[in-house]
């Protein structure tokens, strides 16, 4: 069997709300053979436009509605690829480290779950507020649902496409109406529906860098209030059946991480390759 009949497709999907100064960047460091679908929330500053110029091939999609959760339920309902990354564009996760997530799925994880907390993640951004609202927020999850994750409020994942129906996010029609799991409490929506499914969860130590240009729309406060909601609502409705996600059975493959050339594929190596470390840096997370 040759290799490219063997490797996964990948997709990475970026939400993107006047991004364009910093896509530059992101686009040079993803990989050449994986599908990028960018998600736009109606920028201003010509960020659909940077994206096309930079990478012809993009696909581009207009969220429904407003929020990063929004936006992520339109990318998915758009990827076409067996596995899922979702990628910030501002700049703050290296899209370099997307080798390590595939290696994550490949080697058995249903859900490749970044940390900044693990051992080899890290952050250079993260304040004492909101690195103390994660700690509080991530052991309350686990407390509540018998999860072991480290890093609850954290968005660089990937996952096998054969998973979307544990998510239960649907794009939705087009209105101005704020719906569950439209903002940023999307991540813990996901990390919750994954973990209560029984799906095989990786942790992959991630490092998080400052945004580049522009600032964010993250509300600590706000923001805050709402993944805590999202933490009740979603443990009392644990007891509700989840479809069990079912992955395929796949070739174990190794592949390496990507260091130096961004625009490498996502290419294989032999057996005695790098998968030996990757698979040391990650976390097994064991769910009640």
């Amino acid at each position: 069997m040759s290799t490219a009949q063997t490797r996964p497709t990948v997709s990475v999907v970026i939400p993107t709300l006047n991004e364009a100064r910093n896509l530059a960047h992101v686009f040079a460091r993803l990989p050449a053979d994986a599908e990028i679908v960018l998600v736009d929330g109606r920028s201003t500053d010509g960020t659909v436009e940077v994206a096309r110029r930079l990478r012809p091939d993009v696909v581009i999609v207009n969220q429904t509605r407003r929020g990063k959760g929004n936006a992520l339920a339109c990318g998915f309902a758009a990827a076409t690829g067996s596995i899922i990354v979702m990628l910030d564009a501002d700049g703050s996760a290296d899209p370099g480290e997307i080798n390590a997530y595939v290696s994550a799925l490949v080697l058995g994880a249903d859900f490749a779950k970044g940390s900044r907390f693990c051992a080899g993640g890290g952050s250079s951004d993260i304040t004492q507020l909101r690195r103390l609202g994660n700690r509080v927020l991530n052991g309350l999850v686990n407390l509540l649902i018998g999860s072991r994750y480290t890093d609850l409020c954290y968005g660089y994942n990937a996952f096998w496409r054969h998973c979307l129906p544990v998510l239960e996010m649907e794009p939705g029609r087009a209105d101005s109406v704020k719906r569950w799991g439209d903002g940023f409490e999307v991540e813990t929506l996901i990390n919750m529906r994954v973990a209560l499914a029984g799906m095989r969860v990786v942790e992959v130590p991630s490092y998080e860098h400052h945004r580049i240009h522009g600032a964010s729309n993250l509300n600590a406060l706000s923001d805050g209030t709402r993944v805590l909601r999202t933490i009740l609502v979603e443990a009392r409705g644990k007891a509700r059946i989840r479809p069990r996600a079912t992955v395929p059975p796949h070739p174990l493959l190794d592949i390496p991480e990507q260091k130096h050339a961004p625009t490498t594929p996502l290419g294989l190596s032999t057996p005695a390759g790098p998968a030996a470390s990757i698979t040391a840096s990650t976390t097994r997370l064991e769910n009640a």
